[in-house]
């Protein structure tokens, strides 16, 4: 073997090895969540003349097939009407702002306090926007919800409850559920990457001690909590993470309420959901950047501060996950093998479906049928690496960026058409990207059976139909439209 094979095997094992930790933090928290499921947080009693006064802030940016839905679900919140603030934040350049201003004007007739908020320059985007209304407001909490999301009516009794009940806690998350995940086969697959997430990662995190982030919807805040944190920044893309972060590591706990529901909307368009992956990596990437020597400094055990940074290094997978698949190829036209101790990533790989399978058992009777839609997760998650390796890149170099919001079609169920929808995204130049690395990956399979290489088969076969269904389905659902705005 000569010294570039022997670089190019250790820069593979390198890869690899790194690859593997987030499958064994899959599977570590599966563990974790196995031995606290059964904890709760408590509930303080409150009588009705205690409740503290509450703002319910909607930051909303061109929005007009679900605003109404939006103001009505947080106009039945089932909260003393005197102590409740509903704060619209529109940013709209389109009639998103007439519907808006509508709809809380009928609010207000019915006694409602419904304000609308509107900026002509997006500043600072969400986080801007979040900040600038709480600024206007006198409330002790602040809860938060995106224009895809229709709160429950019993949302806030419960959430705000848990907070009195811990006057330490500066925040507390609830768990998403999903208005449209029998859509589509899209839908479906995000639907189980949720659940393993707010299910099993979240609980587990909160549960035994470790940091959890705020999810940007669906969470109810401490204003002091916020102010003695920082405040709302716009220099990540992930202002909801950098925000619970930095005010875990000024000392304030967080809470986890996973039998609090917050419905919510899922993308139903392959473009849609590459741009919100897109943003989440950029900006999880600029939280690392940010808040890893904060971390490393900070009085957590050590087990923590691993946790946390393996927590929001997660979107570096995806560029490894590229860089793996591009050093098979010359590694097979060379003869060579890959080393066979990395066995430790094929075990490793088996952490996330086992944290997905936890999940569903846990949330459904009918968990088995469910996991068929798991293959079109795994498949869809290794078509969009180039997207969001794209975006890592991005949150590498530069701080902050431009918001570019996921649009909204008002789906619910299996009800509503986004095809003929005003919104609709058409397809980007990472499209041409997908493709390339389909036909590389097309090429190292061909090279890897010619050399006997047949085990390295499935894992190229997940990148030839990921690559293939990602790319395919951005150019089919995008035919049309010429240029989508942000």
């Amino acid at each position: 073997m000569g010294k570039g094979s022997q670089l190019l095997i250790a820069f593979y094992t390198v890869v690899a090895l790194w690859l593997s930790l987030y499958g064994f933090q899959a599977i570590v928290l599966t563990a974790l969540y196995l031995r606290h499921r059964h904890q709760a947080s408590p509930l303080a009693e409150v009588a009705d003349d205690d409740w503290p006064v509450t703002v319910v802030q909607l930051p909303v940016y061109n929005e007009r097939y679900v605003v109404e839905r939006l103001i009505d679900a947080a106009a039945a919140l089932d909260y003393p009407p005197d102590r409740l603030i509903i704060q619209v934040l529109d940013d709209s350049t389109d009639d998103t702002k007439t519907l808006a201003l509508a709809r809380a004007e009928h609010h207000r007739a019915r006694g409602l306090d419904v304000r609308v908020v509107h900026r002509v320059d997006r500043q600072g985007f969400k986080a801007g926007a979040l900040a600038e209304g709480l600024a206007q407001v006198d409330a002790e909490f602040v809860a938060v919800f995106d224009a895809d999301f229709r709160p429950l009516p019993e949302f806030l009794r419960k959430t705000v409850a848990a907070l009195l009940a811990r006057p330490d806690a500066g925040m507390v998350q609830t768990r998403w559920s999903h208005l449209n995940q029998e859509y589509s086969y899209l839908t479906r697959a995000q639907s189980i990457a949720l659940d393993g997430h707010f299910v099993v990662e979240q609980t587990a995190r909160n549960r035994s001690g470790l940091l959890i982030n705020f999810n940007g919807s669906g969470g109810v805040w401490r204003r002091a909590c916020i102010e003695e944190a920082g405040g709302w920044q716009s220099d990540t893309m992930t202002e909801d993470m950098d925000l619970s972060y930095r005010a875990q590591l000024a000392g304030w706990r967080t809470l986890y309420l996973p039998d609090v529901e917050s419905p919510a909307e899922l993308p139903a368009q392959m473009e849609a959901f590459k741009r919100q992956q897109a943003r989440w990596a950029q900006g999880s990437v600029q939280c690392l950047r940010k808040l890893s020597a904060p971390i490393l400094r900070s009085d957590l055990a050590w087990r923590q501060k691993l946790m946390a940074l393996v927590h929001v290094s997660g979107y570096l997978s995806q560029p490894l996950l590229v860089l793996l698949l591009l050093t098979l190829l010359p590694i097979f036209a060379e003869g060579q093998a890959t080393p066979a101790f990395l066995i430790t990533l094929a075990i490793a790989s088996v952490g996330p479906p086992l944290l997905y399978a936890v999940a569903q058992a846990a949330l459904h009777r009918d968990w088995a049928r469910r996991l068929g839609y798991l293959p079109g997760l795994l498949a869809v998650g290794a078509g969009m690496t180039w997207s969001t390796t794209r975006a890592v890149f991005q949150g590498l170099t530069s701080w902050g960026g431009v918001f570019k919001r996921t649009p909204k079609f008002r789906l619910e169920g299996r009800q509503g058409d986004w095809a003929k929808n005003s919104y609709r995204l058409g397809a980007d130049w990472t499209v041409l990207g997908e493709i390339a690395l389909l036909l590389y990956a097309v090429a190292t399979l061909v090279v890897a059976l010619l050399h006997g290489q047949y085990g390295a088969a499935p894992f190229l076969l997940l990148y030839i139909v990921g690559y293939g269904v990602v790319a395919g389905s951005s150019v089919w659902q995008g035919r049309g439209v010429r240029r989508a705005g942000i």
